[in-house]
């Protein structure tokens, strides 16, 4: 490039993607890769593919520059500005994985404050958690979790698991009285409702493990086949949500084919954590291919933007 400079002058500008994980994942085998405008050679190249490129690139920028093309000259002002918006949008582009970590952990770790500040008699502070999560889930008792009582679990009776005491037993709360079912945050002995349901934990909670697993991995991770996340993550729910809500509607219709059933605790949790794990697997990895593409852009900006107002003055080169 610069034996080249004397026969297509242009402005050099180096990249180095062993500074960015998922640059170097990118193009690892394919550097050297040039860039001059909007052309792109990557390895293998020789010297006339180099003079092709260059002299492509310049008579593009005569040509915008003979007609005075207002759009070019902003695009080129921009591309020598960096601001706090680029400055933000790269750092949230490499950290985005820990912030969208930090707020699930937040949404399934708060319900289980819930119980405890019950336990310790703190019923304004947990009032308002099982408040801000009510129209977010259900919340029906029988179908919670319960921390600091003598089960952790008290079903319907028609679940049929046998050996545990039963939500209507435990609490005395008829099983078809779904309002006071809701509002039935626990006392002492049955302990105390977790604010989200079995399967809402289960969902989150399996949202959770997926994004530490794919930030410790380097968010190398593929997203996974639409198939898969269809026949592992939503028609497992499917099946046992839609087939337990449509038995209970109690339409003639209905009742023969489908017989009145009430899911368990464990059916909740293993369809809902597939659902949840399979959900954030394919779409994390899309997230990452956007966030990638926008530290790429970037990064080339940076650097750019640094050698438009360095003394030697440098165009594109990818490396």
């Amino acid at each position: 490039m610069e034996e080249l400079q004397a026969e297509v002058p242009h402005r050099l500008v180096e990249i180095f993607v062993e500074d960015d994980p998922a640059l170097h994942r990118q193009y690892f085998d394919k550097v050297p890769v040039v860039e001059a405008g909007p052309y792109r050679k990557t390895f293998p190249f020789n010297r006339t593919d180099l003079v092709v490129t260059l002299r492509a690139a310049r008579d593009r920028v005569e040509s915008l520059e003979r007609v005075e093309d207002a759009g070019y000259r902003d695009r080129i002002q921009r591309g020598q500005t960096v601001t706090g918006g680029d400055r933000f949008s790269y750092w949230f582009s490499r950290n985005y994985i820990w912030l969208i970590n930090l707020l699930l952990l937040f949404y399934v770790g708060l319900p289980f404050v819930a119980p405890a500040l019950l336990a310790s008699s703190r019923t304004l502070p947990a009032s308002i958690i099982y408040t801000a999560y009510s129209p977010l889930c259900h919340q029906l008792g029988f179908r919670s979790f319960f921390l600091f009582g003598e089960q952790t679990y008290y079903p319907r009776e028609v679940a049929g698991i046998q050996g545990v005491e039963t939500f209507e037993q435990a609490t005395g709360i008829p099983e078809d009285d779904l309002l006071a079912a809701r509002k039935y945050q626990g006392e002492p002995g049955v302990g105390y409702k977790v604010a989200l349901c079995e399967r809402d934990m289960a969902i989150y909670g399996a949202m959770l493990a997926f994004g530490v697993l794919f930030a410790l991995t380097g968010k190398g991770l593929k997203p996974l086949p639409w198939v898969f996340w269809v026949l592992i993550g939503i028609l497992p729910i499917a099946l046992d949500g839609f087939s337990q809500l449509f038995s209970q509607l109690g339409l003639p219709a209905l009742a023969q084919a489908l017989p009145y059933r009430e899911s368990t605790p464990f059916l909740r949790v293993l369809t809902g954590a597939l659902f949840g794990f399979t959900t954030a697997w394919f779409g994390i990895p899309y997230i990452e291919d956007s966030m990638r593409e926008t530290r790429r852009l970037l990064t080339k900006k940076f650097a750019a933007a640094s050698a438009a107002h360095s003394p030697e003055g440098l165009d594109s080169k990818q490396d």
